[in-house]
This record gives structure tokens, sequence and C-alpha cells, in this order.
């Protein structure tokens, strides 16, 4: 009995780590943020929620979320093994073989872009397909190549409220447009935010992925310009009469917030202004989307 016991609890300790491994292979933490850009762009579209509809977007965008992260790590093994903050994923640890991460990643893809295309429409399908392919064939591959890759991965990280939007509407439009536009600048002091955090070990893996590939003052100034575009162009619905003084003062305030940690950084090139820029941004976008749904 009690051998019988202990058996169970190992297969069950097993089966942790293995989801544990599955989870950080397809970096649902990371998801999480992706999913809900995505939910409030369905709710921008909807006249009422439909629960099903929901499910589908949050499932499915789960699923080619993880799908692009988990073949990201495949091809990024090697130089993940050189990196402190990445070593210890599962394929560069050895806990995880590259035809079983393969086999994870196809599986999400598949009935990821399956439940976006027959569970919602075919353009949310395809969208979701579209983010997959750029990120794996041409964002990863060019990260080798400096920071054109940027302007690469920002094209694939934008479309999450556009899917939304189009999840609900079925089709594209300004809206769409707009969101698209906003998060696809809101990448830039985002995505340089963290690279300057983790230059050090970017290096390691010959990643020069800053503006200038350095933490430079040139650098940290087009880290400024970049969160200032991100003002004009969140405020895009409120020069079309969309949204009201209430919400547009939120997403100004808001803009202004990145902005100023943007030229502390600019000021300071610390590691601990990186880590203000880098927050201020993770709580920027879902503050400006609610803004826009609210509309006051």
């Amino acid at each position: 009995m009690n051998s019988n016991f202990t058996i169970t609890q190992e297969a069950l300790s097993l089966a942790r780590f293995k989801v544990k491994d599955i989870a950080i292979l397809t970096k649902m933490r990371l998801a999480s943020l992706v999913v809900l850009s995505a939910c409030l762009g369905y709710l921008l579209a909807a006249q009422s929620i439909v629960w099903i509809d929901v499910f589908y977007l949050v499932v499915g965008g789960f699923l080619v979320t993880g799908s692009s992260n988990g073949f990201n790590q495949i091809i990024e093994r090697d130089v993940d093994k050189l990196m402190d903050r990445t070593k210890n994923r599962p394929i560069p640890a050895g806990r995880m073989s590259i035809k079983e991460a393969f086999w994870i990643s196809t599986l999400f893809g598949v009935l990821g872009i399956a439940l976006l295309w027959f569970g919602l429409n075919p353009l949310s399908g395809i969208l979701g397909a579209l983010a997959l392919f750029v990120y794996v064939f041409i964002y990863t591959p060019l990260k080798k190549h400096g920071p054109i890759a940027v302007l690469a991965g920002a094209f694939p990280g934008a479309v999450p409220p556009m899917l939304g939007y189009v999840a609900e509407s079925g089709s594209f439009g300004l809206v769409a447009g707009i969101l698209f536009a906003v998060q696809f600048a809101w990448q830039f002091p985002h995505f340089w935010s963290i690279a300057w955090k983790v230059n050090n070990d970017y290096n390691k893996a010959n990643y020069y992925l800053l503006p200038t590939g350095l933490k430079d003052k040139t650098s940290s100034l087009i880290i400024v310009l970049s969160s200032l575009l991100l003002i004009p162009v969140s405020l895009i619905p409120f020069y079309l009469g969309i949204g009201g003084i209430g919400s547009g003062t939120v997403v100004l305030i808001s803009g202004i917030a990145v902005l100023y940690y943007s030229v502390v950084l600019h000021l300071s090139h610390g590691e601990k202004s990186a880590s203000k820029l880098m927050f201020s941004t993770f709580f920027y976008l879902p503050i400006v989307q609610l803004a826009y749904l609210i509309s006051i």
C-alpha cells in the first residue's frame, strides 16, 4: 500500500515538473499580457459579450503565443545555454528534448490557429498564423543581426488587440488599425527597457538589440524619442472623436509617465532606471486599452 502511494506521489511530482517545464517553454506568464490585449480588443468591438467566443480567443491566443515561444526556444537553444537568464530553460538544461519541444509547439500552434479560425472566423486564424510565422521565422533569426530584429518583432507583438477586434467584428477597420498602431509604437520603449537591463547577458550570445547595439547616449536618446512618439499615436482615437476627455487625459498621463522614465534612463544610464521604465510600460498598455474601452 505504501509502495503504491509512493509511486503515485512520484508520478504526480513528475507531472507537476513536466507541466512547469511546458509553461516555461511556452512562456505562459508572458502570454497572459498578450491575451489581455486581445480580450480588450474584443471588448472594444463587442456590443455584447459572447462567452464562447471569449473562450476561443483566450485559449487560441494562449496556444498560438505558446507555440511561438516554444519554437523560439528550439531555434535559440544553443545561445540560451550562454545566458544566465535562459540557461535553466527546459531545452538547454536538458530536461526536455528538441523532439518533445517541437511536438508540443506544433500541437499548440495547430490547435490555437484552428480555434481562432473555426471557433471565431478565418481572419482571426490568418492573423494568428501570420503572427506566429513572423515571430518564429523572421524575428527570431534576425536577433543575430542586430536592432533590426526589434522592428520585425514589433509586428507580431502588435497583433493581439487587432486580433481581438477582428475576432468579434469579423473584419478589419479603422479601430483595429489604431489598436495595432498603438501597440506597435509601445513595443519599442518596452522592449528596449528590457534589452537595457539584460544587455550584458544578451552580449554573451552576440545579441546587440539596443538601438545602436550599445548602452550609450544615442541608444537612450532613441528610447526617449520612441516614448515621445507613443504619446501622439496613442491619442489618435481622440483626434478622430473616439472617446472623451477623461479617457484622453488618462492616456496622456500614462504616455507622459513612460516618457518621464525614459528621460530618467537617458540621464542616469542605470539598470534601476531601466527597470522603472520597463514596469511603466507593463502598466501602460492595460491602462490605455481600458481607457479606450471606458471612453469617458
